[in-house]
């Protein structure tokens, strides 16, 4: 009977296992010192070694011929234990056998000693599906097993397992396995197999697979089965993927604004039998590859494609804002969501491609976003704004602040008062800033001292000018430094996208009229007594 490759190529000594030396080197240290201890945690994602790794250590620590920390394979123990022959190594499913019963049978079972072997070995595989109660049973012999035990958990969901168990195991963490190991290990079986795999295959194999060996073998076991020379067309015909040609025609479509385009892709892929889900999760990705291009200045190690993919990428991204980038990561991932609960996947995905598309049809706060900053971009380049364009923009603002009022003359019409006149004049027409939270953020982020003398603050527009509501002195301060008063109006135009000239919202007399509330206590506390306060004058 043919053997599928994950079970006929599963790593038989430390060294076959792929991109774990963190817990490989560890154990085989540990055989060679004779430190076996008694419970060890194995945890990970799926398919990266952790029930191998399991098997072998049991074969390790019982073998006859021990070589350099790895079991020789060749003993009547080590086959006994690879053909399943050898009762004293038991593998346990938790989660099918996940209550108190089943792990009291297991305690009792536990207590006669090993009929070959040294050691008498438990896997329990998925045990983070074990019920509380059966953890609490297994929780006293796992403190003190006999010397003859051994027992070896694995998890893929460390979170669930209880803090009593963890205490109690050595913990070894296995991690997702690089794509360029998953590759040569790819690479090597295909040879072993006489079969043809191309490089870039390979690593098509090793991205598909997220660092998961298992799946990376069964996508390459099925990729046989159709040809026995495995090409990337192969790769994606049998894992349903769309080709990286449609992936750069719909991200040109989306630059262009090319809806007939870009749905015409889609509907080609969808004839050819692809899975609308992944095409929205390769499209995601894509944008995460540019995303990385235009915030590092180094992302090539972070992005698994071929050389010629990526350089494609690299010029492809430079059409792009960021800002654009991340509504679109941002839309694909919401619609990714929502493909679960919805009648047609087709439909999400036309759906959302429109809207990349078009804008304007889309009304969140990061669509919004993305064409202010292209309106920005289209500013620096040198395009001039029409007429009819502000009297849009002016309509608009007209309708989000519901107040008619021509802000452009409120500064002309308090020249000549005096200054308490003109500050009262301006909150005549004054509106709350709703956005002063985050311009305090902002200059948080430049200078966290600045943003602390703004905190509990209000600020109100009118007109050219934003007035800030402040009974502290240091907020004043920290504006007369112009250094400071850069930062902040720097600061103000990134959340506002205008310059405003700065004021307070309070005149001299109205903040004096105010009763000081550290001089009032200043009083209070020296009428007690004896007891005196000196209060510090911020200057």
């Amino acid at each position: 009977m043919y053997q599928v490759l994950y079970r006929k190529y599963r790593p038989k000594i430390f060294d076959d296992v792929v991109g774990q030396p963190q817990v490989t080197v560890t154990l085989k240290n540990e055989l060679n010192r004779s430190r076996v201890s008694h419970a060890y945690l194995f945890t990970g994602s799926r398919g990266t070694g952790k029930t191998s790794c399991a098997k072998i250590l049991s074969k390790a620590i019982n073998c006859l011929s021990p070589i350099n920390g790895n079991p020789c394979c060749e003993c009547d123990i080590c086959r006994g234990i690879d053909n399943g022959t050898i009762t004293d190594v038991v593998e346990i499913d938790a989660a099918s056998n996940n209550g108190v019963d089943n792990i009291r049978d297991l305690i009792e079972e536990s207590a006669f000693t090993p009929n070959i072997t040294k050691y008498r070995v438990y896997i329990i595989d998925e045990v983070h599906m074990l019920s509380m109660g059966a953890f609490n049973a297994l929780l006293k012999t796992l403190e003190e097993p006999p010397k003859h035990i051994v027992f070896i958990l694995a998890t893929t969901e460390i979170h669930k397992i209880p803090a009593t168990i963890l205490s109690r195991c050595q913990r070894l963490d296995f991690h997702r396995i690089k794509t360029e190991d998953l590759s040569l290990r790819l690479k090597f079986i295909a040879d072993k197999e006489n079969i043809s795999l191309t490089d870039e295959a390979a690593i098509l194999i090793a991205s598909v697979s997220d660092g998961c060996a298992r799946d990376a073998l069964s996508l390459l076991d099925q990729c046989i089965g159709r040809n026995d020379n495995v090409s990337t067309d192969i790769v994606r015909e049998t894992a349903g993927i769309a080709s990286k040609e449609s992936i750069f025609n719909i991200t040109d479509a989306i630059f262009e604004k090319d809806t007939s385009k870009a749905i015409k892709v889609i509907g080609e892929l969808y004839s050819s039998s692809k899975d609308m889900a992944k095409l929205c999760e390769e499209l995601a990705a894509h944008f995460r590859a540019i995303m990385l291009i235009k915030t590092m200045k180094n992302p090539r190690e972070l992005i698994i494609m071929t050389d010629n993919d990526f350089n494609n990428t690299v010029n492809q991204s430079k059409k792009f804002t960021l800002e654009d980038v991340v509504y679109y990561i941002n839309s694909l991932q919401d619609t990714y969501g929502r493909m679960s609960r919805s009648i047609d996947k087709r439909i999400e995905m036309e759906m959302t491609i429109i809207k990349l598309c078009a804008p304007e049809l889309n009304d969140t706060t990061a669509s919004i976003l993305s064409r202010i900053s292209k309106l920005e971009l289209a500013v620096k380049n040198g395009v001039k704004v029409t007429n009819n364009t502000l009297e849009s923009l002016k309509n608009q603002s007209d309708n989000i602040s519901n107040k008619n009022v021509d802000e452009s003359k409120i500064e002309d019409t308090t020249s000549n008062l005096t200054d308490d006149d003109k500050l009262k004049k301006l909150r005549e027409n004054a509106r709350l800033m709703g956005d002063w939270q985050e311009v305090i953020e902002q200059i948080k982020n430049v200078s966290p001292v600045v943003s602390a003398a703004f905190e509990g603050t209000k600020a109100y527009i009118s007109g050219n000018y934003l007035l800030i509501d402040t009974r502290l002195d240091i907020t004043f301060e920290m504006l007369r430094k112009s250094a400071n008063k850069e930062t902040i109006r720097q600061c103000i135009e990134n959340v506002t996208g205008k310059k405003y000239k700065l004021g307070p919202y309070r005149t001299k007399e109205e903040l004096a009229a105010e009763e000081d509330p550290l001089a009032d206590l200043k009083d209070k506390i020296n009428n007690l007594g004896d007891v005196s306060l000196e209060v510090v004058s911020p200057e």
